[in-house]
Order: C-alpha cells, then structure tokens, then sequence
C-alpha cells in the first residue's frame, strides 16, 4: 500500500518460458487491512491477540497512559502514566507484580499485610490454654479477627494483581475485594464485643447479630455491577464506613455502663478510637483522591489515595489487634475478670453460678467462661 493511499502495491514478474508467459502477483505485505474479507479479518486479528498474548507472557509488556486504557480499566484519572495494559494472562498478571506500575505499591501493601497477619494468627492460636480465661471460646472470637483481615487482605491484593485481566475478572474480584471489607469489620466486632460485654453475653449477642446482618448487607449491597464504577467511588466508601460505625451504639452503651475512665482503661476505648480514626481517614482519602487530585501525574506509582487507604487499613487492622489483646490480657487477671454484681447480669442462666461465687469472694462473683 503506498504512503498516504488506500491503494495496495501489486508486484508483478513476468519469466518467459518458451513460448508461454507466466505473470506472478505478489502482493506487498503492508497490504490494507480493510481490503481484507472478513474471514481473513477475523483470522489476522486472531494472529495479532495470539502474538499480543505471547508477549505479555514473557513480560515484554510497557506501562501505558491513562488517557489509552480501556474504559473498564479507567479509575483514577488522576493517575496520568504507569498503568498496566489489559493483560489476558493470569501468568503475566502474577508476573506484573514484580514490575513497576500504579497498583505495585497496593499490591505489597496487602499482600505483606496478609502474610503477616496469617503468620501473627497463626502464633495467636497455638498459645497455651493456660494463657486464657476460657481457650476454647477465646481462641474462636479471636480468630474471627484474623479470619477477616485474612480474607480481607487476600482478596485485596489479589484483585489488585488480576483486574487487568479481562472485564469478567475484574468484576468478579472487585466483588471479592467489596465482601472482604465487610468481613474484616465484622470479625473486628466479634472479640471487642465479647470482651466489652464479657459479663452481659445476651447484650454481646445481640450487637453481634445485628453487626452481621449490617455487613451482609453491604456484601450484599456490593455485588450489584454499578457499586465498582468510578462515579461510586464515594457510595463504597460511605457504606463501609457506616458499617464500622455502627459501632457507635454499642461503644456508647460499654460507656454509660462502664464510666468514662473504665471504659478508657480496661476498656481499651483508646485503642478502639484509634483505630476508627485510621480506617475513617483511609477511607476519605479514598473517597476524594487525595494527594493526586492536587498533584496529577506526580504519585502515579507512589503514595497516591489508594495505597495509603491500604497502609491505613493494615496500620488499624493492627492497632485493633493489639487494643482486643490488651482487653484479653486484663480479662485474664484477678482484677479484670470480676464482674461487680451491679453492673452484671442479674437474671437468666448465670445468676445461679454468679449466687454461688458471692459466698467465697465477699459478694463479687468470678465467671471463668460463658458457655
């Protein structure tokens, strides 16, 4: 095809043999792509994906522009430069980890999150039972928490790794990504309730059961196909962080119960509060893009919105951690574990054991479980 025209270039030889003339057609090999029929379309543009394909695999892939991507790979279009081309290769998806890009940084951010709370879990469970209270219940309420950050963080840095893969799978795992939000909220209810309402189980069960119906809810509320588009950006981060807050209720109730100094001290309120802080901020700089909506194109690969909403998220996830084993470690002393006979149940199944322990420990009774 010459310069500049839809014309394609035809070569002819002629040889001369005897007496007969044999004219050979070659066709350059710039040839048109719309002279094509549609059968060879299809087949050349199967050629061109196969190649494309082959070179992903072998990691010969450069970062592209925003402004070229795929509409559903567009999220940030703060994010000028470094993004990942579509890639229909999990192998070249787990390849890109290891390379340079925009979700470099919130891919280690969670998958080092999650070794290290698998690991710190792990530690956790195996402790000896003589370090609690009641073992069995303990170790459950406790690994609920792991079990969410866990999940929380896979799914995380999973769908991170694999988004660019295709559509499909990208829808697929933003879902996963939205549930495992969800269960880390809940499972960081789960021993700060227990260990709150350790002499009121009926109230610990009450608040945990309406704290999961809320986080299916929003697991429920997140797998509709609009929750992951950019312009709902702000939505997904309003519904989780109504659902951490819904908090707010039974930590005012441990509160007015409690007193405003045993509820900071025993009650490790500190903690709680600092944790929120972390998550809500995290979340806020999500929601508004923030630094590169003040700085486009300047934290492209680094520190932009969603990988310090990631170091937030594990930074809480820990310091909720350490609060529930500081609330743990008190339960277990001589001092924590009474549960003074105003301020605990005064009817139902435990008034019988609490009646028996007032002879012995002058009119303060011991629950060691609550079974």
């Amino acid at each position: 095809m010459s310069p500049g025209s839809g014309t394609a270039v035809i070569r002819r030889t002629v040889h001369h043999e005897g007496d007969e003339k044999k004219v050979e057609e070659e066709k350059s090999p710039d040839e048109g792509f719309m002279g094509m029929t549609p059968l060879l379309q299809a087949h050349h543009a199967m050629e061109k994906m196969e190649e494309f394909v082959h070179k992903m695999w072998e990691g010969r892939w450069r970062v592209i522009p925003h402004d070229v991507l795929p509409d559903w790979l567009k999220d940030n279009d703060f994010l000028l430069h470094g993004h990942r081309p579509p890639m229909p290769s999990f192998r070249a998806c787990f390849k890109s980890i290891f390379r340079i890009h925009t979700e470099t940084g919130n891919i280690w951010t969670h998958l080092l999150g999650c070794l290290f709370f698998l690991c710190l879990g792990i530690v956790y469970m195996f402790r000896p039972n003589m370090s609690f209270v009641a073992p069995f219940q303990e170790k459950i309420v406790i690994g609920a928490f792991f079990l969410g950050a866990i999940l929380c963080l896979s799914f995380s840095w999973l769908f991170h790794t694999v988004y660019c893969h295709s559509e499909g799978v990208s829808r697929v795992f933003s879902k996963l990504d939205y549930s495992g939000i969800a269960f880390l909220i809940m499972g960081s209810f789960v021993p700060w309730l227990y260990y709150s309402f350790y002499c009121s189980p009926q109230r610990c069960v009450v608040y945990s059961i309406v704290v999961c119906i809320l986080g299916l809810a929003a697991i429920t509320v997140s797998q509709c196909d609009f929750f992951a588009t950019p312009q709902y950006r702000g939505v997904r981060a309003g519904v989780f962080v109504g659902l951490g807050l819904s908090g707010v209720v039974p930590t005012l109730h441990f509160v007015i119960s409690e007193g405003f100094l045993r509820a900071t001290t025993i009650g490790q309120m500190g903690w709680l509060f600092l944790m929120a802080t972390l998550y809500i901020t995290g979340a806020c700089l999500y929601a508004a893009r923030i630094p590169e909506r003040f700085f486009p194109g300047k934290c492209d690969i680094w520190f932009h919105s969603h990988q310090l909403f990631h170091i937030l998220v594990v930074a809480g996830a820990f310091v909720h951690f350490h609060g529930v084993s500081n609330l743990q470690e008190l339960r277990y002393t001589s001092i924590a574990t009474v549960c003074v006979r105003p301020l605990g149940v005064r009817r139902g199944f435990l008034v019988g054991r609490f009646n028996k322990e007032e002879g012995r420990n002058g009119g303060i009774a011991q629950p060691p479980s609550v079974s």
